[in-house]
């Protein structure tokens, strides 16, 4: 090719640009459909989507509690877009899988039941019951401890291999909650047959009306106090509530408050780590409040979920 001259990619046999395509990510596939009607063609080849899905794809839909009530989908394309939309209930009804939109990346949820949770089989500190609106067909409802525990792990093999995960417990609060104002402690870590790095703790509280006062949690929830108050009308009847006249006079220390998610439920970041392990490694979590003494109600478990980290 001569110095100065341009090359044309749209000149290029359609297989070419597939397999050109499937080199980048499903967001710059979908961008380069508006590129041409050659372009167009190839972004929505099969050859292309294939490499979008994971290569254990078929493994991961043969676990889903019911196959067969899977659509019939007419593309690869379709499959994904169905992943990312729809989280598949796998292994029995014990976790959930998903993908990432931007990245096709691997997505896990976690249910109660396959969670540690202290005491939870005891049925005046804790109770399983159905909730429509979760993923799995029972959760955990805090009746009253002392001592909150709530540990799971995964497989690293299972997730997408050299991507930065974070993970985040799922939860949502009766109408009543009780003790829940305090700090927790939240950790992620990597382990191995050998031992388990040790991960950072994060402070945490898990009642989003109990930020407390010129902190930068404080700073940030304030803007959205209305809003919280507007979520949770109960909250002005909580012995856990804070109006923002208490908020301001509140000397609790800084920590991590949730964030509503867009199906309705409430989550905390519990840290993040590198899954460069491979098939060998198990990635640990755990959310803890056992060294107050308190008794706590009113909390409701659906899970941990991990994830991409955002923007990565």
């Amino acid at each position: 090719m001569e110095q100065g001259s341009i090359f044309d990619l749209q000149s290029l046999p359609e297989g070419c640009v597939s397999n050109i395509l499937s080199l980048t990510s499903p967001s710059d596939a979908c961008r380069s459909s508006v590129v041409s009607s050659i372009f167009r063609s190839a972004a929505n080849s099969d050859s292309v989507w294939e490499k979008f899905l994971p290569s254990d794809i078929h493994k991961i839909l043969s676990s889903s509690v019911s196959p067969s009530s899977l659509p019939n989908f007419s593309s690869k394309k379709d499959l994904f877009l169905y992943l990312c939309d729809n989280p598949l209930l796998i292994d029995n009804g014990s976790k959930t899988f998903a993908l990432e939109k931007w990245s096709g990346k691997k997505c896990y949820m976690i249910g109660a039941k396959q969670l540690f949770i202290a005491c939870v089989d005891t049925p005046w500190f804790w109770k399983w019951s159905p909730l429509p609106e979760s993923r799995f067909s029972e959760v955990a409802e805090l009746l009253d401890v002392c001592w909150l525990e709530i540990r799971g792990k995964l497989e690293t093999r299972l997730l997408s291999p050299n991507t930065t995960y974070r993970a985040y417990t799922v939860f949502k609060l009766t109408e009543t909650p009780r003790g829940l104002g305090i700090l927790a402690e939240a950790s992620v870590k990597l382990a191995n047959g050998v031992g388990a790095e040790e991960g950072e703790v994060k402070s945490v509280y898990l009642d989003p009306r109990s930020v407390p006062s010129n902190t930068g949690a404080h700073r940030q929830q304030r803007g959205i106090n209305r809003g919280i108050f507007r979520l949770f009308p109960w909250s002005a009847r909580s012995s856990n509530a804070l109006n923002p006249e208490e908020a301001v006079r509140d000397p609790r220390p800084e920590g991590q408050v949730p964030r509503e998610r867009w199906d309705g439920w409430m989550e905390i970041d519990m840290g993040e780590f590198f899954n460069d392990r491979g098939d060998d490694g198990e990635v640990e979590m755990s959310l803890l409040e056992v060294k107050r003494g308190n008794w706590k109600s009113g909390l409701i478990i659906q899970g941990i979920e991990l994830r991409p980290k955002e923007n990565q």
